[in-house]
């Protein structure tokens, strides 16, 4: 078992792999490269779901963290991480529309919502891990 006090940076650890395979993802399809477009965007929505599920147990646990800064750098946290749960909220709904569309092979709909989906869920991983630098190791 995984000590509680090591998920912060297992959750970092998640969300930095799925950027890489979102990365990873938009490049493959830009080659025209779709099973390895396939391959990848399934892995980000896996390690995305193993990262909820991991941040909820925590959370459940742990309860929630205070940001120990002040000054500029802690309106920075709060407007990032603010802009951060907001667009978390809608990812795993925007994940799952784009992952509906390209599995019944509906792909101009599916190119039409992940226009949409692949930025906001690349900016909530990334966040997420800066929002862990800035709470755990600033």
């Amino acid at each position: 078992m995984i000590p509680l006090a090591a998920l912060p940076a297992l959750n970092a650890g998640l969300n930095a792999t799925a950027a890489g395979l979102l990365l990873a993802g938009y490049g493959f399809i830009r080659a025209g490269r779709t099973a390895a477009h396939r391959a990848t965007m399934l892995g980000a929505t896996a390690v995305s779901a193993a990262f909820l599920v991991s941040y909820l147990v925590y959370h459940a646990q742990a309860g929630s963290t205070r940001f120990p800064g002040t000054g500029a750098v802690r309106t920075l946290y709060f407007a990032i991480l603010l802009s951060h749960t907001l667009l978390a909220a809608v990812v795993p709904i925007l994940v799952g529309i784009s992952l509906w569309f390209a599995l019944r092979r509906e792909f101009e709909r599916h190119r039409r919502i992940a226009r949409w989906t692949w930025p906001i869920w690349m900016y909530v991983s990334v966040t997420g891990v800066v929002i862990y630098v800035m709470l755990y190791k600033l």
